[in-house]
C-alpha cells in the first residue's frame, strides 16, 4: 500500500491502529498469534483472562484490521491480518519520513 492510499484513510481509522496497540493485553494477544492461528479457548488459558474480556480485546484488534477470525464449528480461529500490519507499517514509514526531514 503506497503512502497516498494511507493518507486517504481517515484519522479515526489510523488512530484505531495505535489505540489497539496501546493496551498491554492486546500486545500480548498479538504475541500469541505471532506463532500462528489460535482459538480464543487456547489463548484464554495462556493469558488467564475472562472470556468476555478476551472477546472485547479481540473485537478491538479486529476493528483495527490487525487480526481476523474464521469460524470453525463452535470455535473461532484467529490470526494476524498481514494486510493490516502492512498498512500500519506504511503509515509508520510516512511518519518516519516526515520526522527525518
Amino acid at each position: 500500500m503506497n503512502s497516498s492510499r494511507i493518507l486517504e484513510r481517515s484519522a479515526t481509522d489510523r488512530a484505531r491502529w495505535f489505540a489497539a496497540l496501546g493496551d498491554p493485553a492486546r500486545v500480548e494477544i498479538l504475541d500469541r498469534l505471532s506463532g500462528g492461528t489460535r482459538c480464543l479457548c487456547e489463548m484464554q488459558d495462556d493469558l488467564q483472562m475472562a472470556p468476555n474480556l478476551l472477546s472485547y480485546h479481540m473485537r478491538i484488534l479486529r476493528e483495527a484490521g490487525l487480526v481476523s477470525g474464521q469460524r470453525n464449528g463452535r470455535r473461532i480461529d484467529y490470526r494476524i491480518e498481514p494486510q493490516g500490519f502492512e498498512a500500519l507499517r506504511a503509515q509508520l514509514s510516512v511518519f518516519a519520513g516526515a520526522a527525518s526531514r
